[in-house]
C-alpha cells in the first residue's frame, strides 16, 4: 500500500496559477512561490466586498486517541466532494508544525487520496511563514532584553518578564533555562524558557488580525513585562512592533495550494488547539467565504478544545458557522470504550466508547448550529459495528455518514457532501457559549461544567494572584483561551471516554493582550512539548534525487 508521500508525489498537480484561473483571480492577485504555491493579495477584499459570503462549515472531532481520526483528511475529502457535485468549494486549514512532524504526527496535510499539495512543502517550510513568525517574536525578546542591557529606562523588572522565546521544535530541555550566564556583556542573567512557535502570541495575532494595520496595533499591545513598580510594559514600549510588522508583511498573506482533485485550498496560520486558539487566520477564512460557496475549516483536535474557540474567540469576529462536521471513527470509540484490540468487532466497547462521542454532539448543539457525524471508514468496521454506530447517533438526533475519503478522495464524501448542502439552506441561530461580559473566572467555569461536565474549578494560589491582575489590567471581558490535555474532557489525559465527578484545576494564566485573550492553563499542560520515544524525524530522509520519504 502506497504511503500518503508517495501518493502525493505521483499526483499530477495543476500550475498555481490554472488553480487561481479557476478561482476568478488575475496574476495581481496574487504571488507566486514556485509552481504550485501563491500567496494571495489581501486586496482580495477591497474586490470582492460586495461579493456575498459563502456558508462556513467546521470539522471538528472527538478526543483524539492513539489510533487517529483523521480530521484534516475529512476536511479536504468534503471539500473535493463538494466540487463532486458541482458546488464551488474550498478547503481553509492551518499550516503543519515542524515540532509534531519530526515527532508523532510526521505530517499534517491529510491522508490517502484526500490531501493537501505538494505535501512535502507544506510540511516542512512551505512559504516561510513559521519562520517569519519565530523570527518576530524573538525580535521582541532581544530588544527587550538588549533595553534592560542599555540601561533599562523603562525600569523593567527581570523576575517579571512574560514573553518567551520560541521555535518550531519539539525540544523539552529548552523549557526551563537560564540566560545571561558569564560576562557582564552577556546580558542580565535570569531565569527563562521557550515556546513551541504555534503557541506564541505573535501565531494567535496572525490568526486574529484583520489586516497589516490591526497585526501591528496588536504587536504594539503584547504584554512583555512588568516594571519594578508593577506598571505593565508592553512591546510598542521597546519599538518593536514597526519591526514586527516589517517581519510579518509576507507571512500575513493566505497561502493558496490545491488538493489532490484540483480544489482550491487556502492553508495559514498553526496554532495548537491543546495550547492555543487552534484555528486558521481569520483572513484566510474570511478571503475562502468571498471567493467560494462553502468553506471546510477545522479547530484543532476534540471539540472541546478546537470548536469550542472555534465558536468563542475566532468567530466574534464578524464569522457565522453554518454547520459543524464531528469527525470519528470506529476505532477510536472502541478505544475510548476501553477495547485491548480496536481492529477486532466489539459492539460492546464501541457502545460504551460512543459516550465520548454523544457529549461532543450535545456540546455542539449548544451553540444553536446544525451538527452532523462524519465517520472516516476503516477496512476493519464491521456490518454490526456500523448499524449500532448509526442507530446510536440518529437516537441523538443527528446523521452519521460513513465517508470513504482516504481511498476514494472526493467521490468517498458526496453523501456528506449533499447533506451538507441540504442542511445549510436555511440561517440558524448560532450563539455564544458565554457573554464577554462575564468575568473570567465565571467564563472558565461555565466551560469546565457545560462543556467538560467537571463538578467544578480549583485555582491554585498563581492563578488567584493573576485572576486579580487581569482584572487590574481591564482584561476581564477578554474571552478565554482554555489550554488542557486534548486526550480527555478533564485534565488528565488519562480520564477517557465521558469522565464525570472530577475537577479541573487552573494552575496558572497568561495574558495575551496583543492577541485578546487570556489563557488559561489546566493542570500541568506545557507550550514546549518534547519528542516521543520514537520520534518520526528517524524516517525521514531525502534521497539523492531530492524525492522525500519518511513523511508518512
Amino acid at each position: 500500500m502506497a504511503t500518503d508521500v508517495e501518493i502525493a508525489q505521483k499526483a499530477k498537480l495543476e500550475k498555481i496559477s490554472v488553480i487561481a484561473e479557476k478561482m476568478g483571480l488575475t496574476e495581481e492577485d496574487y504571488e507566486q512561490y514556485g509552481r504550485y504555491k501563491a500567496k494571495l493579495d489581501l486586496n482580495l477584499f477591497e474586490k470582492n466586498k460586495d461579493k456575498k459570503d459563502g456558508k462556513l462549515i467546521l470539522m471538528t472531532s472527538i478526543n483524539p486517541t492513539p489510533t487517529g481520526e483523521g480530521k484534516t483528511t475529512m476536511n479536504v475529502g468534503l471539500a473535493m466532494g463538494l466540487n463532486k457535485i458541482g458546488k464551488n468549494a474550498i478547503s481553509v486549514l492551518r499550516e503543519p508544525s515542524l515540532g509534531p512532524n519530526f515527532g508523532m504526527k510526521g505530517g499534517a496535510a491529510g491522508g490517502g487520496y484526500a490531501q493537501v499539495v505538494p505535501m512535502d512543502e507544506i510540511n516542512m517550510h512551505f512559504t516561510g511563514d513559521f519562520h517569519a513568525i519565530t523570527t518576530a517574536n524573538n525580535l521582541i525578546c532581544a530588544m527587550m532584553d538588549n533595553h534592560i542591557h542599555q540601561g533599562n529606562a523603562l525600569n523593567i523588572d527581570p523576575k517579571q518578564i512574560l514573553i518567551k522565546r520560541c521555535m518550531d521544535m519539539n525540544e523539552r530541555e529548552l523549557r526551563d533555562i537560564i540566560i545571561g550566564v558569564g560576562a557582564k556583556g552577556n546580558g542580565v542573567m535570569r531565569q527563562d524558557g521557550f515556546e513551541i512557535t504555534v503557541a506564541s502570541e505573535i501565531m494567535a495575532i496572525l490568526c486574529l488580525a484583520k489586516d497589516l494595520k490591526d497585526l501591528k496595533e496588536r504587536v504594539g499591545n503584547i504584554l512583555i513585562a512588568f516594571d519594578k513598580e508593577g506598571k505593565p510594559v508592553y512591546a510598542r514600549d521597546v519599538k518593536a512592533d514597526g519591526a514586527v510588522a516589517l517581519i510579518m508583511k509576507e507571512a500575513i498573506k493566505p497561502n493558496l495550494v490545491q488538493t489532490l482533485e484540483h480544489t482550491p485550498a487556502i492553508i495559514h496560520g498553526g496554532p495548537f488547539a491543546n495550547i492555543a486558539h487552534g484555528c486558521n487566520s481569520i483572513i484566510a477564512t474570511k478571503l475562502g467565504l468571498k471567493l467560494g460557496d462553502y468553506v471546510v475549516t477545522e479547530a484543532g483536535f476534540g471539540a472541546d478544545l478546537g470548536a469550542e474557540k472555534f465558536f468563542d474567540i475566532k468567530c466574534r469576529n464578524d464569522l457565522h458557522p453554518n454547520m459543524v462536521c464531528i469527525v470519528a471513527t470506529i476505532k477510536a470509540l472502541k478505544h475510548h470504550g476501553e477495547a485491548e484490540d480496536y481492529k477486532v468487532e466489539n459492539v460492546e466497547a464501541l457502545e460504551k466508547g460512543y459516550a465520548n462521542l454523544k457529549r461532543h454532539i450535545e456540546n455542539m448543539k449548544k451553540y444553536k448550529v446544525p451538527v452532523v457525524v462524519a465517520i472516516n471508514r476503516f477496512a476493519t468496521d464491521t456490518d454490526a459495528e456500523i448499524k449500532k454506530l448509526t442507530e446510536l447517533v440518529e437516537a441523538d438526533g443527528t446523521r452519521a455518514i460513513f465517508c470513504d475519503v482516504w481511498a476514494e478522495g472526493g467521490e468517498g464524501a458526496k453523501e456528506l457532501a449533499e447533506y451538507v448542502v441540504e442542511n445549510t439552506k436555511e440561517e440558524n441561530d448560532f450563539e455564544f457559549l458565554y457573554d464577554l461580559e462575564l468575568p473570567i473566572k465565571e467564563k472558565i467555569e461555565k466551560i469546565a461544567k457545560e462543556i467538560y461536565r467537571a463538578d467544578g474549578v480549583e485555582f491554585s494560589a498563581k492563578a488567584k494572584k493573576k485572576l486579580k491582575q487581569i482584572k487590574e489590567l481591564g482584561l476581564d471581558n477578554y474571552p478565554v483561551c482554555m489550554a488542557k490535555t486534548q486526550y480527555s474532557f478533564s485534565d488528565n489525559k488519562k480520564l477517557i471516554g465521558a469522565p464525570t465527578g472530577f475537577t479541573i484545576t487552573v494552575s496558572d494564566f497568561k495574558i495575551s493582550r496583543g492577541a485578546g485573550f487570556v489563557v488559561a492553563l489546566l493542570g500541568s499542560v506545557m507550550t514546549m512539548p518534547g519528542l516521543p520515544k520514537v520520534p518520526s524525524a528517524e524516517n525521514c530522509d531525502v534521497l539523492d534525487d531530492g524525492t522525500v520519504v519518511g513523511l508518512f
